[in-house]
């Protein structure tokens, strides 16, 4: 079960990789909102294979704070894509 872990540990790794250049070679602010939603997503994914690989569940905490934070974090920045557009 464990190399199954490390096996989805690694694949999430290379997309937490994709995202960071998404956020860096992305030409609008809405492409950056998305690679940054999708990084702290695949951050709390992260975690929650580490919880799973050590048994820990204290870390879950973490990732249910770093999913609200992503959540807001795209709503604002639409509502604020949103409002520049209209103007």
């Amino acid at each position: 079960m464990n190399a199954l872990i490390t096996v989805a540990q690694l694949i999430v790794a290379v997309a937490a990789v994709l995202c960071v250049a998404r956020l860096v070679l992305g030409p609008s602010l809405a492409d950056r909102a998305v690679a940054v939603d999708t990084l702290l997503l695949t951050i709390g994914m992260e975690i929650a294979l580490g919880a799973a690989k050590s048994g820990v569940e204290r870390n879950l905490e973490f990732m249910v704070v770093a999913s609200l934070v992503a959540f807001i974090g795209t709503t604002s920045v639409g509502r604020f894509i949103e409002r520049r557009g209209t103007r």
